[in-house]
């Protein structure tokens, strides 16, 4: 009862003449007419829209191929290509996406406004992220190192297994493998020993201040041209380096590839130690000399 008082209520200001009016038979067609012009106009915006999408999306194709074709013929690494050509796919996707969107009637501005508040919130939340990933560009421009190169950065060493966007790999002598963040490591100093396939070996050995200075230095030389995997084309030295607080520091420098690096090291060290004490050749370590006096 209280619905059909209410709905007299809402029609008591309607004369029967608009009444009559709204639904005459003209009435009706007008709006029959405008619905189906609304209907057809949508249809025809849905299909053109689907006709967009179809040809962008084949176009999009081209000059990726292209793209990816034109930057090959370049000197970029592959990664920077891969790289350019995934931010081109993006922007063209973006591209087409808005044109679909504009043709279905849509308002794009406000899209916009909301792809770009989203774009800012997230960077501000990728700040350490959006850093590793313009390292990592930077890198892969500049080629300070490639794969297969060893490296020093910082307190970390060892052979380049991979150049990702946001952490390069090292590999060190120890099998382990170790990721850097290219933001560290593009604005860190980095020394690359493996740019030449050879490296220099250098090794410091203290004798004592008695020790046959001539005689040490005649031992190491000798071991040294001895050594098969020592590259003997290439200059073999054994300097005096520095007199320093407890010895006499002596230095062996050598070339050797860069594969063998470690393990001649290795393997030289403990000739060295060897030949001395057969020889009767001291290698002093750091003591304190303690006087006690007595009154």
């Amino acid at each position: 009862m209280n619905g059909i008082i209410a709905l007299e209520t809402g029609f008591e200001n309607v004369s029967q003449e608009q009444i009559e009016t709204f639904f005459s038979k003209e009435h009706i067609i007008s709006l029959a007419n405008s619905f189906g012009d609304w209907g057809i106009g949508l249809i025809l915006k849905i299909v053109l829209a689907y006709i967009i999408w179809k040809i962008g999306r084949k176009v999009i194709k081209l000059l990726l191929k292209f793209g990816r074709k034109a930057l090959n013929r370049t000197d970029l690494d592959a990664g920077v290509v891969k790289f350019l050509v995934s931010i081109l796919n993006i922007v063209l996707y973006a591209v087409l996406i808005m044109m679909v969107v504009d043709t279905l009637g849509f308002q794009t501005t406000s899209l916009l406004t909301v792809f770009g508040s989203g774009a800012l919130a997230v960077g501000m939340s990728l700040q350490g992220s959006l850093s590793n990933f313009a390292g990592g560009i930077l890198l892969l421009i500049f080629k300070p190192f490639v794969l297969g190169d060893y490296i020093v950065a910082g307190e970390d060493e060892g052979t380049v297994v991979s150049i990702e966007m946001l952490y390069t790999r090292l590999r060190t002598i120890d099998n382990k493998v170790v990721m850097i963040p290219n933001g560290k490591l593009s604005n860190s100093s980095i020394t690359n020993v493996g740019t030449e396939g050879v490296r220099r070996l250098d090794i410091e050995i203290g004798i004592g201040y008695d020790a046959d200075l001539q005689k040490a230095k005649q031992l190491l030389a000798d071991i040294l041209a001895d050594h098969n995997d020592i590259l003997h084309d290439r200059e073999e030295r054994v300097v005096v380096k520095e007199l320093a607080d407890s010895c006499v520091l002596l230095e062996t420098r050598a070339w050797v590839s860069q594969d063998n690096y470690w393990n001649t090291r290795f393997a030289l060290l403990e000739q060295f130690k060897k030949s001395f004490d057969a020889n009767e050749i001291e290698i002093p370590y750091n003591q304190v000399d303690v006087h006690i006096r007595q009154s």
